[in-house]
């Protein structure tokens, strides 16, 4: 049965599927887990953690937004719609999201997930040391990164 869960506490299992969605090394990944200070965790669980993202407080033109950052879904549980359902259950209790899609295929992946505005990266805005900070806009390939911002209907 498939749960969804909002933590604030994080476990092997998060730590495992971090490092094997983006390479990194479990120091810093606990490092973004001991020093980011406004975020939360939205972890799908399907028979074990199957999908995460974190959502990180942050301001765009003095509106509060969560940020979505380090989704991702284990290798042997993709193409099952586990992310589509944490993206629409975010949309679901927060009424403004923004993220920084990491390629080409994910822009239009979002797109179709109803995060429709895209703004400049330097609107955003977060209340985290400049270390944290610096996690929160990497990983993006796009020659001029941007953010897309989802705002409730």
């Amino acid at each position: 049965m498939v749960n969804i869960v909002e933590e604030t506490n994080y476990s092997d299992a998060h730590i495992a599927l971090w490092q094997q969605a983006f390479g990194d090394s479990r120091e810093d990944v606990l490092y973004f887990f001991n020093n980011a200070k406004n975020i939360k965790c939205l972890s799908l669980y399907d028979d074990g953690l199957c999908s995460m993202l974190f959502l990180v407080d942050c301001k765009i033109s003095s509106e509060e937004y969560k940020y979505i950052y380090a989704a991702c879904t284990d290798n042997f549980c993709r193409s099952r719609g586990y992310m589509s359902m944490l993206l629409s259950y975010a949309r679901d209790n927060y009424s403004r999201l923004v993220l920084i899609p990491a390629d080409l295929s994910l822009v239009n992946y979002y797109l179709k997930r109803k995060f429709s505005h895209k703004i400049s990266i330097d609107n955003i805005l977060f209340n985290e040391c400049s270390e944290i900070e610096e996690y929160l806009f990497a990983g993006c390939s796009l020659n001029e990164p941007f953010a897309l911002i989802y705002k409730g209907e």
